[in-house]
């Protein structure tokens, strides 16, 4: 089944944050995936992941 963001949930349950190696959490609002471990957001952009460590945004 895919949401509104047009990707796979089962997918997202695979990726894994390319830093820490530990879970990932989406956050639907802001169209990323959270990383608490790296205290990273990664973007979801046109409905695909950007699993790349410069790209994303540092969690306060």
């Amino acid at each position: 089944m895919s949401d509104a963001a047009g990707f796979d949930r089962k997918m997202l349950e695979a990726l894994v944050c390319p830093q820490t190696h530990a879970v990932l959490h989406y956050d639907a609002e802001r169209q990323e995936l959270v990383s608490k471990a790296a205290h990273l957001a990664y973007p979801i952009r046109n409905g695909i992941p950007v699993m790349v460590i410069d790209e994303a945004r540092a969690l306060d």
